[in-house]
């Protein structure tokens, strides 16, 4: 699937170059070509994450909030922290953490930088970009983009019918766009999980509505069949 939609990515000025380390399947594209620090990066990441886990085996399967330890490696910290406020488990915001702290520790290589796992997208960027929405077999997917401005952000789509994470919901997708790529990520699983009927969209839209300025999301929209709806400050375009 990645590769479906990433064949019709526009890198502008940037270059584009992939990692993929077992489950992390990533897309990069910066400046130059640092694709070495950035595999150093990603490694690094992955063995705290792991060593987490190894010794915490309760953090991968939580469908809860789980408390870190006190002296808890930085992803663990943003993935509880993430996870506690859209009140899921902690592994739903793997992927939009691991994107961040890698694009985070890329910015001196690459002052502009974009990195995409598996659908959830750290962003920091000096002019606005367009972000396609894949919504599986929806009418609408890839018919809507989402113009993120200049700034530093995460946007992040979790499907109730496409994907290998888990979601108890039936939305075609559920996308988030946050300041930070880790609470997108956590926030996209809960919004998803909340629809399962066009009826839902509204009332799941209101629920996130309240999170604007604890978790810094800046909006959302859901797609369910041919039905959409938007909450937030959300610019939709033509692809």
């Amino acid at each position: 699937m990645t590769e479906t939609y990433r064949a019709i990515v526009n890198p502008g000025d940037l270059k584009a170059f992939k990692i993929k380390i077992e489950e992390s399947d990533i897309l990069i594209l910066a400046k130059r070509d640092i694709l070495k620090k950035a595999e150093d990066i990603l490694l690094n990441i992955r063995a705290q994450l792991k060593n987490y886990i190894k010794h915490h085996p309760d953090f991968l399967y939580s469908l809860v909030p789980i408390k870190p330890d006190k002296n808890s490696p930085e992803i663990i910290k943003r993935m509880c922290e993430a996870s506690e406020m859209a009140e899921v488990g902690p592994m739903a915001s793997v992927a939009g953490a691991i994107a961040e702290m890698l694009g985070e520790n890329l910015l001196q290589d690459s002052e502009e930088i974009i990195v995409e796992n598996g659908g959830d997208i750290f962003l920091n960027i000096h002019s606005s970009k367009k972000v396609l929405i894949f919504a599986g077999d929806s009418p609408l997917s890839q018919k809507l983009a989402v113009k993120i401005e200049a700034g530093r952000w995460g946007i992040a789509t979790s499907s109730g019918k496409i994907g290998h994470s888990l979601n108890f919901g039936k939305a075609d997708s559920a996308t988030v766009i946050a300041e930070s790529a880790a609470v997108a990520d956590a926030f996209a699983t809960s919004l998803g999980n909340k629809v399962s009927k066009k009826e839902d969209i509204e009332k799941a839209l209101e629920w996130i509505s309240q999170f604007k300025e604890k978790a810094k999301i800046i909006g959302a929209i859901i797609i369910l069949d041919k039905y959409a709806g938007f909450w937030g400050n959300v610019k939709i375009e033509r692809p």
